[in-house]
Order: structure tokens, then C-alpha cells, then sequence
């Protein structure tokens, strides 16, 4: 069993880094397997809507890492998004991979229908994945950025855990680099990696 976590930081070892490290090292205590990706060390376009992943079955843009980062989503057993909040939102480039990957996932499962006609979703590539959001801001601005990834992770057929509280750190004020100092944070994060351990063991067994 796997979890994959996505740090949409353009930061190094940056405050989301922290929260979701220690998220899938929490994970690790509960026999998964894990791994980090930093989409700073990774280029991925922004989605052109082009719709050629409707007949191709995947993103038709070839220059770059998406496809990579998509297939480890699509193998693994579990996905965290991570992402600071930057005005009230999440960062550019974790947007434009979740504009990507929910084309992409969405049309590799389904049929494009004509206009006059009604829609019987088959799922997508993520169904019965298990998920959870990971947002950080130095005071506020974590509703909008928290509701934008629940928002993704719920049309795309996830199934999407929580914690004791929203999975959500606070950090950063001055621009320092302190999720260390958020005990409170940190309990939250250990108790959804508890959470996420249950589901996924539940559902494999």
C-alpha cells in the first residue's frame, strides 16, 4: 500500500513540506509505503483546454512532467495535496496540475456526450482512492485554499478523510520557515495519517 503526497510549495523545505512529511512519515509507522513529490523540482504546464485528453485518454501535453506525476497518483493507494495559501488561495503550479489531472482522469473513463444528451459518469482514474488536504497560512485565507482541494478531490471520485480538526497548519509569520512550533498542527497531520491508515487498510481488506 501506498500514499503519494504533492507539495505545491515553490519554497525549499518549506512549511507545507513540514506538515506533509511528517504526514506520510506518520503513514510510514502504519506500514505504507510513501513518497514526496515537490512539484518545485517538477515543471508542469498549465492545462490549454483542449480537450485531447476527451480522445487521446490522457493529457496530450508532452513537454514536460505531468504524466509522470499523474501515474504515480493513479498507482497509488492514497494521495495528499499540499499547498501553502497564497491571496486566499492555492499555488499556481499544484493548480495547474489538479486542472490537468481531473481532465485527464475524468476523460480516461469516460466518453465525451453531445449536447442533447445526459451524462452517466463511470468514475474517473482516482475512484476509490483514498485523499486529504493539506493547506498552511501564516493567520487565515485557509477556507478558500482548503475548499478549492476538497472541492477537486470530491468530482473526482475520491474518497476524501478528515482529522479531529481541518487538516491545516499555521506557519510562517514573517516568512519563517517554524511548522516545527506548531504542536497543535502537528497532532492534526498524526491524526490523519491514523485516519487515512484505517480507511485504506479497510478498503484493501
Amino acid at each position: 500500500m501506498k500514499v503519494l503526497g504533492i507539495n505545491g510549495s515553490p519554497r525549499p523545505k518549506s512549511n507545507t513540506e513540514f506538515y506533509t512529511q511528517l504526514t506520510l512519515d506518520e503513514l510510514q509507522k502504519h506500514g505504507f509505503e510513501t513518497e514526496l513529490i515537490n512539484l518545485r523540482d517538477k515543471n508542469v504546464k498549465p492545462c490549454t483546454g483542449c480537450y485531447g485528453c476527451v480522445e487521446a485518454k490522457k493529457c496530450v501535453i508532452k513537454d514536460d512532467d505531468f504524466e509522470e506525476i499523474f501515474n504515480k497518483v493513479v498507482e497509488a493507494d492514497g494521495l495528499l495535496l499540499g499547498s501553502p495559501v497564497y491571496n486566499g488561495s492555492i499555488t499556481a503550479n499544484l493548480k495547474a496540475f489538479i486542472d490537468r489531472a481531473g481532465f485527464s482522469g475524468r476523460w480516461a473513463a469516460n466518453d465525451m456526450q453531445s449536447k442533447s444528451s445526459n451524462y452517466d459518469w463511470k468514475g474517473t482514474a482516482f475512484s476509490g482512492k483514498v485523499a486529504a488536504p493539506i493547506t498552511v497560512a501564516r493567520r487565515t485565507g485557509q477556507t478558500f485554499a482548503f475548499a478549492q482541494l476538497l472541492l477537486w478531490l470530491t468530482v473526482n471520485d475520491f474518497i476524501v478523510t478528515g482529522s479531529n480538526y481541518w487538516n491545516v497548519g499555521t506557519a510562517g509569520k514573517g516568512g519563517a520557515v517554524d511548522a516545527d512550533e506548531d504542536a497543535e498542527g502537528a497532532s492534526i497531520m498524526v491524526h490523519l495519517a491514523e485516519n487515512m491508515a484505517n480507511v485504506i487498510k479497510k478498503l484493501k481488506a
